[in-house]
């Protein structure tokens, strides 16, 4: 054991532990809920549909993740399958777990009545904030780190503390803390896209597109750090093609992570980040142009099912109840009245 590597395990009941991967994990869901919930607000949506969303878009993420890595991984696991259901050891894509939780959430919205990209939108901050806290059980567990950096370099260049630095060394050298690159670059996205929600200029769907052009556009440069990447093997001239845009990073003195040839020569990452941030565009520009998003971001948000806009259902609801109760009360006072009257007389 080399420095002073943190515990990964938080604590121990009896038999069972309790590893800081999964509060980290739950942490980064609870902030994603609470923005959610609080933005919600705001359009009329109640708390318990975006509690409901967690209860199910969590797990539908975890299980995407896994399936992605486990897919590219399959020589590594296809003989020890138990290894499989281990996420507290890591081993989760960040892509796979996009696809989990937006098949949930095209159906779960649907289901309740509601445009996807209206509620999408909303979710794009949540995303990203659970983004830049996951990274941190990266760092616990020590893994998704960079290539080979000099200790000055993380100490004096960077000023990282002590606690960090240690934990990048991995077995007596020390590597970049991709985890962190990516954390902050997730932090700057996050004041961005509250920033930008609040522009009267932004339409359906583009806070949700930004979020990808964003994201993609930072791991495409983290991606290139690392020594762990999913890769396949592609045409050389699609190789180079890569290479040459990862070619600000190495200009400004960052060199890529060692990624074996026989393993394959373009990281899958790289490959998603490039293409999500195309289609984002794209889909932005031919949306606009079409007239498909018309509805703009602060525009209130309109129930398909029921015609209504969001909470509307709720506070007619309770209109209907307030209005019941008032009838009673008036009939209550009506017999009290006669009852009086009568004994009166």
């Amino acid at each position: 054991m080399f420095g002073l590597r943190l515990d990964p395990i938080a604590f121990s009941l009896g038999s069972i532990s309790v590893h800081w991967y999964g509060i980290i994990l739950g942490t980064a869901a609870l902030v994603g809920l609470l923005l959610a919930v609080q933005e919600g607000k705001r359009f009329g949506l109640s708390p318990d549909f975006f509690m409901d969303l967690l209860l199910f878009g969590v797990p539908s993420a975890i299980i995407g993740a896994r399936i992605y890595f486990v897919a590219f991984q399959w020589n590594e696991y296809k003989n020890h399958l138990v290894d499989v259901f281990k996420i507290w050891n890591g081993g989760i894509a960040i892509y796979g777990a996009l696809i989990g939780a937006f098949t949930c959430g095209i159906i779960y919205f649907r289901n309740k009545g509601y445009s996807f990209w209206r509620i999408a939108d909303i979710c794009a901050p949540s995303l990203i904030a659970g983004q830049m806290i996951g990274r941190w059980g990266n760092f616990v567990n020590q893994e998704a780190y960079g290539g080979e950096a000099s200790e000055n370099f993380l100490r004096h260049t960077l000023h990282l503390p002590n606690w960090i630095v240690n934990q990048m060394n991995v077995e007596g050298v020390f590597h970049h803390p991709t985890f962190l690159y990516e954390s902050l670059w997730n932090l700057l996205g996050l004041v961005i896209f509250l920033v930008l929600r609040r522009r009267p200029f932004l339409r359906a769907g583009e806070l949700l597109f930004a979020y990808f052009i964003w994201y993609s556009l930072g791991r495409f440069y983290v991606e290139g750090l690392r020594t762990d990447s999913l890769a396949f093997l592609g045409a050389d001239w699609a190789a180079s093609f890569m290479n040459a845009l990862w070619s600000p990073l190495k200009a400004a003195g960052f060199t890529q992570g060692y990624l074996d040839p026989a393993y394959g020569n373009i990281r899958i990452s790289q490959l998603l980040a490039v293409l999500l941030i195309l289609a984002s565009i794209a889909m932005i520009i031919i949306r606009r142009r079409t007239g498909a998003a018309s509805e703009r971001y602060l525009d209130p948000i309109i129930n398909f099912k029921t015609g209504l806009p969001a909470g509307a259902e709720e506070k007619k609801g309770s209109s209907v109840t307030s209005d019941e109760a008032t009838v009673e009360h008036s009939g209550r006072e009506s017999v009290d009245r006669t009852d009086d009257s009568s004994i009166k007389e």
